[in-house]
């Protein structure tokens, strides 16, 4: 019976790592999503550049990346970050969100 509960423990183990792991990156998803809308907002507002990616910051942390272009009437940030899974080895899982919102009136493109 000991052997079969270790077993049973291993694989326990394993599966609590694993949905562990998928909450890590489910979070992490949500939070560059928030940072895109966030520096895509800002962008729209006609704030600078550093404004914009701080505002991504504040959202997703300070290990993200934002890029912000600008279509015509559109503006587009795109915000990536790594986040390591606890899992032996910690591999790291990029991520990426974009955002896109029409400039607001009275901002020049």
């Amino acid at each position: 019976m000991t052997a079969e509960l270790a077993v049973g423990l291993v694989g326990t183990v394993l599966v609590l790592a694993a949905v562990l792991g998928v909450g890590v990156v489910a979070v992490g998803q949500l939070r560059v999503i928030d940072a895109a809308r966030a520096g895509a907002r800002a962008a729209a507002r006609g704030e600078p550049v550093h404004v914009v990616q701080d505002a991504a910051r504040r959202a997703a942390g300070s290990a993200v990346v934002v890029h912000v272009r600008t279509s015509g009437p559109r503006v587009t940030a795109r915000v990536t970050t790594t986040v390591s899974v606890p899992l032996p080895g910690r591999p790291g899982v990029p991520l990426t969100a974009e955002a896109t919102v029409p400039v607001e009136r009275g901002v020049a493109p």
